[in-house]
């Protein structure tokens, strides 16, 4: 005979009773609680953290500190002339999306910067929010034209300038 829904259980011993400590000594788990007797751990309220290393330097202080990173950085995706030269044919306009479309910079970009590296022997529109000196020299050489996107600012509500990306 097979086992029916009505006859399911689980298994001999898998299933206890939870173990309700703190009540009594009748139980076995009264008094400490399973805690054992006094120490920081035996007390009622929160528990250390757990990068707390009982008063010994911890490691975020031990370890020496490199480097700076500037707050109010502004990121740019470099691309180079020659990456443009290689991936657009001539007469094309290269944009922001364009360039994430094929992959020249990543999808989550908001500013990028055509570099000089390279050559360009075909004209281009090329937009975007900087250019090298190089870059510019080598897109007009080539016949063709750097657009520069303006920066969208944002503004607060005393009107002013508050700088940022838009």
């Amino acid at each position: 005979m097979g086992t029916t829904l009505s006859t399911l259980a689980p298994p001999a011993g898998a299933k206890h009773r939870r173990k309700r400590k703190g009540r009594g000594p009748g139980s076995g788990n009264g008094t400490t609680a399973g805690k054992g007797t006094k120490g920081q751990k035996s007390r009622s309220g929160p528990d250390v953290h757990p990068w707390f290393e009982g008063g010994q330097m911890p490691l975020q202080r031990r370890l020496p500190k490199r480097g700076f990173n500037p707050p109010f950085r502004v990121p740019y995706s470099p691309v180079n002339v020659s990456s443009l030269a290689k991936t657009f044919a001539a007469g094309e306009t290269v944009g922001l999306e364009e360039l994430k479309a094929k992959g020249l910079i990543p999808g989550k970009a908001k500013r990028v910067k055509v570099l000089g590296n390279g050559d360009l022997p075909h004209a281009l529109t090329v937009r975007a929010h900087a250019f090298s000196k190089a870059a510019q020299e080598k897109i007009q050489g080539a016949g063709g034209t750097a657009e520069v996107i303006p920066e969208k600012r944002q503004v607060d509500d005393t009107g002013k300038d508050a700088g940022g990306e838009g």
